[in-house]
């Protein structure tokens, strides 16, 4: 069982910024990437942005230039820094893990932490 649990989010103004973070722990015997979604509301899920097990990064185009990616392996944690946030930018947003247990390759969710960018 893998457990993800996220932290955040929040009421942020235009042009501000928030930190979101998602720790995972539980039977992973590797981390292969971790990644970011956001789902607005009457909208799909969508990728935010994504961190391979050897730092390669990609990241939506909507948000390339204002929001980064990183991990810290040692904490099986991923952070999302959103700068010059906009308003399109209120969605939930989803920590993603893929990761390999049991000889098998997996994905897990996070429960979603709640982004939301208005004056």
């Amino acid at each position: 069982q893998v457990q993800l649990v996220e932290s955040g989010g929040g009421l942020v103004q235009p042009g501000g910024s928030l930190r979101l973070s998602c720790a995972a722990s539980g039977s992973i015997f590797r981390i292969n990437a971790m990644g970011w979604y956001r789902q607005a509301p009457g909208k799909e899920r969508e990728l935010v942005a994504v961190i391979t097990s050897g730092g390669s990064t990609n990241y939506a185009d909507s948000v390339k230039g204002r929001f980064t990616i990183s991990r810290d392996n040692a904490k099986n944690t991923v952070y999302l820094q959103m700068n010059s946030l906009k308003p399109e930018d209120t969605a939930v947003y989803y920590c993603n893990l893929d990761y390999s247990s049991d000889y098998q390759l997996k994905d897990a969710w996070g429960q979603g932490t709640l982004v939301t960018v208005s004056s």
